[in-house]
């Protein structure tokens, strides 16, 4: 099962950047805040948690916790520059709605509920 799309833009930029930092993961996720409600977990690490759910993209793996699955289970991971700006950007057909900082975001509860009694019916590992 395939949870996310990773662009090579970004596997490559993510590989560059474990190659300066020497981490051993990259943790996705989201978390509660900002003005529209949600947040993006996005960060490198050298260990996993006990409960992470880690999928293996050859030299580069993410860990995710369970609880974030159903809502960015189906994003895509890419990578792009933008006139001086190099980003990192989620793409994601769950998002309903993001703030104007482009940080905070918002879910389409629906789409998220539909994954979320689909995905917790069969054991991720």
């Amino acid at each position: 099962m395939d949870l996310i799309d990773v662009t090579d833009g970004a596997v490559s930029k993510l590989l560059e950047k474990k190659t300066l930092e020497k981490f051993n993961y990259i943790r996705l996720g989201i978390t509660g805040g900002g003005c529209a409600g949600f947040e993006y977990v996005f960060d490198s690490v050298v260990e996993k948690n006990e409960d992470d759910i880690e999928l293996d993209f050859g030299e580069l793996k993410f860990v995710i916790n369970k609880i974030s699955i159903p809502y960015i289970n189906g994003m895509t991971l890419d990578f792009r520059k933008e006139g001086l700006n190099e980003v990192f950007k989620f793409l994601n057909p769950k998002e309903a709605s993001a703030c104007g900082c482009g940080v905070s975001i918002n879910f389409d509860l629906e789409k998220v509920e539909v994954d979320k009694s689909k995905i917790f019916a069969i054991e991720v590992k």
